[in-house]
Formats: structure tokens, C-alpha cells, sequence
């Protein structure tokens, strides 16, 4: 029963995260967000619903390596979902990161690595750095996050370098033109602005619930198997709440959005640890002074994976290697070992 739970629920989050990314787009396009800050906000926390909700149900109840393990490990698992996109969403046969190179994506991969190191800083704080049941790491990642989208926006609408920082022959048409086109399938379809909002709420709210059952039920069952929490968190129940990623990856590639299907995993990454202020809020303690060893070595393998796709964005690899671009099978190689240590740690 608990597997079948377990099962049922990463079928929900698949299915109401496909409406929810078709939704917020129509809505971010209906609405003028769709290039800027609020709509920015938006498409991370739709996205991430089920780790919001893993996050809360975890640190209510307690289990802060759980609520620990699923923020950290998301961010490894997120990125290897480029790999996955790179291997089956590119049309022409090209790699992802050469269709995709751009400054703007090798900033946002550069805000995802100075939020990471920010939360290695804060495990090092002393536990009792608490007032109003805020801890000052949470609070300095949530800053920053919102710093980095302000800056971020400022930059999409275009750098000081030629193409506007946008590599030669790239795709063709400009980032978030998927956007447009859901949007506009959507009007084809008779689909009012309301009827958008209506399955937008739906939709969040069975992610919510169904985020709440997956990380109950597959604890309970993985820790009957013997997997302890922290793996748990960092691999089966990361790569659960990383289906809706990789349904709008697949779906932004399909159209050519190839900077987009980046963006968001990296847009994921750098909102994820701002859940950490969350977690510390609910359980009415830091969290980032309590965390593992395992944790910080989460929070370095999340930071490695993430530079060496920034440095496919730069160097823009020519050829492929089963299917797939040197830097991804980098990025595979290291997650695949990197899962190997932290076994031997958390055992």
C-alpha cells in the first residue's frame, strides 16, 4: 500500500505539473509577466510546489534531514534532468548547451552557485542565531535570491556585448517563444484567463497534497528497505518531485526553447534553497547550523554539476557522444559517483 501511495502520488505531481507549467505560461503571458520579476517568482514556485510542500510536511513533522536532503539533493537531481534533455529533447542533433549558449544562462548558473555557498557558510552559524524564529543564513539566501532575479531581469532584456550576449548561431528564435506559442494554442482552444487560473489552483493544490503523500509514504516505505533518510531524500524522493522539470523541459526543447528548458532548471536550482527559510519558520529552528556532513557534501556536488554545464554555455561543444554533449556526460559520470560517496558517508 505504501508503494502504491508512493507510486499514485508521483503520477499526480507528473500530470498536475504538466497543467501547472501550461497554466502559469498562459497566465504569465495574459498577465505581461512573462519576462518580468513577478513572473519570474511565479514560475519558481509553481514549479517547485512539491519540493514546498516535501519541505513543510518534513519540517512539521520534524524530520528537518528529510526537508535537508530533498532541497540539496533536488538541485543535483534537477541538473542531471538537462542531461536527460540533452539526450532526448534536441532537434537538430546538436548539444544542449551549444543550441543554448548565452550569457544570461551562465548568470543564472553563477546565482545558483553563490546561493549554494552561502548555505555552506550557514552551517558553520552557531544553532542559537535564531530571533523571530528566523536564522540569518535563510534570511541572507532569500536576499540574495531576490537580488539575483532583479539582476537577472535587468539582464534578459538584453547585455552590453554583441548579440546581446547571446552566442552565434544559436536557436534561432528568442528565449521564452514557447511561452507564446502554449499561450497561444490556448486561446485556440477557447481557454479563458479564468479557466487558466481555475486549473492553475487545482493543479497546485493536488501537487501540494500529493507532495505531502510521496514524502510520508516513501519514507516510510524506503526506510523499511533500509534506505536511510538522507539518501531517501537525495535520490528517490528528489527525482519524484523532479518529474514536472523534466515534463516542461521536454515540452520547451520540443519547440526549440532550448535557453528556456536551462533556465528553468537553473531558475529551479537558485529557488530551492530559499525553502531552507521556510523549513526554519515551521520547525521554529535553524536549520542550515543542524545539517550533516552528508548535507554540505549535497551542496558541493550541486555546485560542481552546475559549473560544468556554465562551462559547456561557454565553451559550446561541437559533437556528441551518445547522444549526449561531453559536458552532460560529465555531469552524469559525476552525479553517478557523487551518489556512490554519499552512500559510504550516510552508511
Amino acid at each position: 500500500m505504501l508503494l502504491a501511495l508512493f507510486v499514485a502520488s508521483a503520477g499526480v505531481i507528473w500530470i498536475a505539473g504538466i497543467k501547472l507549467s501550461d497554466t502559469t505560461d498562459v497566465l504569465a503571458e495574459r498577465l505581461h509577466l512573462g519576462s518580468a520579476l513577478g513572473g519570474l517568482i511565479l514560475l519558481a514556485i509553481a514549479t517547485n510546489l512539491p519540493e514546498i510542500a516535501i519541505t513543510g510536511s518534513a519540517a512539521l513533522a520534524g524530520q528537518l534531514d528529510v526537508a535537508v536532503g530533498n532541497i540539496l539533493g533536488g538541485i543535483a537531481i534537477q541538473t542531471v534532468v538537462l542531461v536527460v534533455l540533452d539526450a532526448a529533447g534536441v532537434r537538430p542533433r546538436s548539444p544542449l548547451t551549444r543550441l543554448a549558449a548565452s550569457l544570461v544562462l551562465v548568470l543564472e548558473g553563477a546565482l545558483v552557485v553563490i546561493v549554494l555557498a552561502v548555505v555552506v557558510m550557514g552551517t558553520q552559524l552557531l544553532p542559537n542565531l535564531v530571533f523571530a524564529r528566523l536564522a540569518p543564513a535563510s534570511v541572507v539566501i532569500a536576499a540574495l535570491w531576490v537580488v539575483g532575479l532583479v539582476l537577472l531581469n535587468r539582464a534578459g532584456n538584453g547585455l552590453p556585448w554583441r548579440e546581446g550576449g547571446d552566442a552565434p548561431d544559436s536557436q534561432p528564435e528568442p528565449r521564452g517563444h514557447s511561452r507564446a506559442k502554449k499561450e497561444k494554442i490556448a486561446s485556440d482552444k477557447g481557454v479563458s484567463t479564468s479557466r487558466a487560473a481555475l486549473v492553475f489552483g487545482v493543479a497546485a493544490i493536488a501537487t501540494l497534497v500529493a507532495g505531502v503523500a510521496i514524502e510520508r509514504s516513501g519514507e516510510e516505505f524506503f526506510r523499511r528497505l533500509g534506505l536511510s533518510g538522507i539518501i531517501f531524500g537525495a535520490t528517490v524522493l528528489a527525482a519524484a518531485t523532479s518529474l514536472p522539470e523534466l515534463s516542461t523541459g521536454l515540452t520547451s526543447t520540443r519547440l526549440g526553447d532550448y535557453k528556456l528548458a536551462i533556465s528553468d532548471i537553473f531558475g529551479g536550482n537558485a529557488f530551492l534553497p530559499v525553502l531552507f527559510l521556510l523549513a526554519t519558520l515551521l520547525s521554529g529552528k535553524p536549520v542550515l547550523p543542524t545539517a550533516h556532513n552528508t548535507d554540505i557534501y549535497l551542496t558541493a556536488l550541486g555546485i560542481v554539476l552546475t559549473i560544468v554545464f556554465m562551462t559547456g554555455l561557454i565553451f559550446r561543444p561541437a559533437r556528441q557522444y551518445a547522444r549526449m554533449g561531453p559536458d552532460s556526460i560529465a555531469v552524469l559520470i559525476i552525479y553517478l559517483v557523487g551518489i556512490v560517496g554519499l552512500a559510504t558517508i550516510a552508511g
